[in-house]
């Protein structure tokens, strides 16, 4: 068991775990409602897991199952996965192969699986088509490369050491996913997709990833949230190279708005953490944390800051090289939230730097 699964963050006296500390086990699954059973599997990074799911299904009279989120690409994890496919399908094949959003931990292994079981791949445009762009690249991709490297440079990553790690990390996104499947199968915010008899609602979300797609299922009342909601960790909201000037952070905050309407009691199935129940209290603590944090950057920049200066501001704790890349981006993000708002101004400095003031 993951030890941080055990500490009880103070927000989450707010929620509730029907399964308790219960986790599965090593390419073993556990069934958290009529057709819906929870995967565990590992990640190489401080956060060292992700939640994928079988659903059970039927299509044009074939029963089998869809996979929600495929894990990332390692020998590993494609071991756990055949661990699986003997042992908890019940002899029955795999359909097709569902992603929420096309971060390397969520579509790393899509290729694989869909080759390995011939099955179509259904995701949104828009993150299929960057998947298969960064999935080609090898000069960077968000975290990694040349681009990366001026990007956090303009905002205070002055540290020679930290420059040349990101610099070598330069084929980061696709070593992590080293091919898409070639089709797919569009999903719409909205979609309504027929999964073994049950439907599951598509919900769009901003700010995390492109078009980031969360499945909501009325008659189970269970709620697949990606990483747009998760029970004790903030979802990572950042301005990368690609986008630099990006202003996620509102999009994100819009975003879940979108889930209000969902009933109180949603069990929630988060792809990091244990599932839980208090949807709407967790979204009313991703509201009120941000704009703590936004009133503490404003605070921060009563003189001239860059975001290397703010990242003590929002992070209390010592960050990996993996979790400063991060870190950098979500900081970002909230000062161009605050500049965008007109709460700050942004001027590049003579040595090169941005930094944010308060108006």
């Amino acid at each position: 068991m993951n030890p941080q699964d055990k500490k009880m963050h103070p927000q989450e006296h707010e929620l509730t775990y029907p399964h308790g500390d219960t986790l599965p086990e090593p390419g073993s699954t556990i069934e958290l409602a009529p057709g819906v059973r929870w995967i565990r599997m590992p990640l190489p990074f401080a956060l060292d897991h992700i939640n994928l799911w079988l659903l059970r299904d039927r299509i044009d009279g074939v029963e089998g199952w869809t996979i929600v989120d495929c894990g990332i690409h390692r020998d590993e994890v494609k071991v756990l996965w055949e661990k699986i496919f003997e042992t908890q399908l019940e002899g029955m094949p795999v359909l097709r192969v569902i992603v929420t959003h096309m971060h390397p931990d969520h579509v790393g292994l899509a290729h694989w699986l869909c080759d390995r079981w011939s099955v179509p791949l259904q995701m949104s445009m828009t993150d299929y088509m960057v998947a298969r762009l960064w999935s080609a690249l090898t000069d960077g991709g968000a975290s990694g490369g040349e681009s990366a490297v001026q990007h956090f440079m303009r905002h205070g990553l002055t540290d020679p050491e930290s420059q040349e790690k990101i610099r070598a990390r330069s084929s980061y996104y696709s070593g992590m996913v080293p091919s898409v499947p070639k089709t797919f199968i569009r999903i719409f915010d909205g979609s309504h997709i027929e999964i073994g008899g049950q439907v599951w609602q598509a919900i769009v979300g901003y700010g995390h990833a492109p078009e980031h797609m969360s499945f909501y299922c009325a008659n189970n009342n269970v709620l697949i949230s990606g990483d747009m909601v998760l029970p004790r960790i903030s979802t990572n909201v950042s301005v990368f190279d690609y986008e630099p000037m990006g202003n996620p952070l509102p999009a994100y905050l819009t975003s879940l708005d979108a889930y209000k309407p969902l009933p109180a009691n949603t069990l929630v199935l988060p792809s990091h953490g244990r599932p839980f129940r208090g949807l709407h209290a967790r979204v009313a603590q991703q509201h009120a944390h941000h704009a703590e944090r936004l009133k503490e950057v404003l605070e921060a920049c009563i003189t001239p800051q860059s975001t290397t200066d703010i990242l003590p501001v929002l992070f209390k704790r010592k960050l990996d090289l993996h979790q400063t890349t991060f870190a950098m981006g979500e900081a970002i993000a909230h000062l161009h939230a605050l500049y965008f708002d007109g709460k700050l101004s942004r001027e590049e400095c003579a040595d090169g730097i941005i930094r944010f003031t308060k108006t």
